[in-house]
């Protein structure tokens, strides 16, 4: 599993900053807004005001509680809170959105009163029409700061007070239009059009369920890990055309504050190493922050069958199950029937019966993996946990001639270089370079190899161990 996390920005204090400023000047022009609200209100007992006055009211309560969790959601995660404090901002905005709707309650409930059960006379001002106007520049400018910074960094709080400022704009102006109305009926002898007053109050409440029918289903779609739209769709997109990728298992993205979190389990070859898989996981980690930039990304791969795996990865494929490598896999079709012949290097330090054991339970499920085997010969080496010293470097001119005439004796060879012979714990090694044509294929160069050592062996019984390094004829090092 990789988990590979955003780099921090390196503007962290100022967003702080930034957003806790814009937050702290809409709590003190929510202060200023609601107390002139309040006074005029009662001053002319018009009930548009007065919810007006509510409105901003609870306002003053919500830019409260948002100016608070910018202060906590930008902290970082701690022993107590792994995915940080970005929920904080989640949460205010939901409280805002309950807030909203008992605004409501009490609008509707006042509203129908007044229209049906009790007529209360408005005395509409100068002073009214004055604070109303105040009160719609002073929310126009606030909600775009809001806006600005929210966008910036995609904060849920502050966006969510910004939307309550841009409809207060709204609501204002219906109540301004209200008390006009009222006014023209008085001066028109036009008792009827006091209804004007209680029916913008309803239309304020209107506006007011709208923005929380809005803020409630961002609210809770946060607070439910609910995947942003569109964007699961994105990242799959992405992640499957990194190489080595077969499939993408799963997808969970979940959102705190302005941060993401994206979980995924993506299949990739069995065959794949370890290194290899990381290396994968990393490129799907940076496939996803494509999509989302800041998100913490947890990669989980697992390993698939792949479409198109032939005998020869099945079997290496159960090897690497078993944390195990093979080597010289042949696979012989005699008269119908699968023959396996393999090299499997155990640790030198294992006893024949335990590792007899341990290529028995190997080879039983390469046969379940692959049921057409019908024998697997498996030969056993021993695999070096040890440092070996040498204690000389022979110098034998005459055998390395004689090597070298052996070796014209093969059409393919150009040539064989960089003799050495080395004495290691009383046994002679020979090691030598040999040049080859650039085109030949892998198996033939093989091949020649093989000839070439059972050649030398034959020629000096003394060699214990050969080993030939092939170079092509445009890299010959001479």
């Amino acid at each position: 599993m990789v988990t590979v996390s955003a780099p921090p920005s390196p503007g962290a204090d100022t967003m702080r900053a930034e957003k806790r400023g814009v937050a702290l000047n809409s709590v003190l022009a929510a202060v200023a807004i609601t107390a002139l609200k309040v006074l005029v209100g009662v001053s002319t007992g018009s009930l548009g005001i007065l919810s007006e006055a509510a409105h901003s009211a609870l306002d003053l309560i919500a830019a409260t509680i948002t100016f608070f969790s910018v202060r906590v959601s930008d902290k970082p995660a701690d022993a107590d809170h792994q995915y940080g404090h970005g929920k904080v901002e989640n949460f205010s905005a939901f409280i805002e959105t309950g807030l909203l709707l008992l605004t409501c309650v009490w609008i509707i409930f006042e509203s129908v009163r007044r229209l049906f059960y009790h007529s209360v006379e408005i005395e509409p001002t100068v002073w009214a029409f004055a604070v109303l106007f105040i009160s719609m520049a002073t929310d126009w400018w606030r909600s775009r700061a809001l806006q600005r910074i929210a966008m910036k960094y995609d904060s849920q709080a502050l966006d969510a007070d910004a939307l309550h400022f841009s409809t207060d704009v709204i609501s204002s102006g219906v109540v301004v239009l209200g008390l006009a109305v009222v006014l023209a009926g008085r001066r028109l002898g036009l008792g009827w059009l006091r209804i004007a007053d209680p029916v913008a109050a309803l239309f304020v409440a209107g506006v007011i369920v709208y923005v929380s029918s809005r803020l409630a289903r961002q609210t809770i779609d946060a607070l439910l890990d609910a995947a942003p739209a569109g964007i699961r769709g994105r990242i799959v997109a992405e992640v499957q055309r990194e190489d080595g990728v077969l499939e993408v298992d799963r997808v969970r993205i979940r959102r705190a504050g302005n941060r993401y979190f994206a979980d995924l389990e993506v299949g990739l070859g069995r065959n794949v190493t370890f290194q290899r898989a990381d290396q994968v996981a990393d490129a799907v980690a940076e496939a996803v922050h494509r999509v989302l930039p800041d998100a913490d990304v947890v990669v989980h791969p697992v390993a698939r069958a792949g479409t198109g795996e032939n005998i020869f990865d099945r079997i290496r494929a159960v090897a690497t199950r078993n944390n195990l490598m093979v080597h010289d896999v042949s696979v012989q079709d005699l008269g119908g029937r699968l023959h396996v012949e393999q090299h499997l290097e155990l640790d030198e330090k294992l006893s024949l019966k335990e590792a007899h054991d341990r290529v028995t339970r190997l080879e039983a499920e390469m046969r379940v993996e692959s049921p057409e085997i019908s024998d697997i010969l498996t030969h056993i080496e021993s695999e070096p946990a040890r440092i070996e010293s040498g204690d000389e470097i022979l110098r034998d001119e005459q055998l390395a001639a004689h090597l070298r005439a052996i070796a014209g004796e093969f059409p393919d060879v150009v040539d064989v270089h960089d003799i050495s012979l080395k004495r290691i714990a009383q046994r002679v090694y020979l090691s030598c370079h040999c040049t080859l044509a650039d085109e030949l294929p892998l198996s033939r160069v093989h091949d020649i190899q093989t000839a070439l050592e059972a050649r030398f062996k034959q020629a000096a019984p003394e060699l214990f161990r050969v080993l030939i390094h092939p170079e092509p004829q445009t890299d010959n090092r001479r």
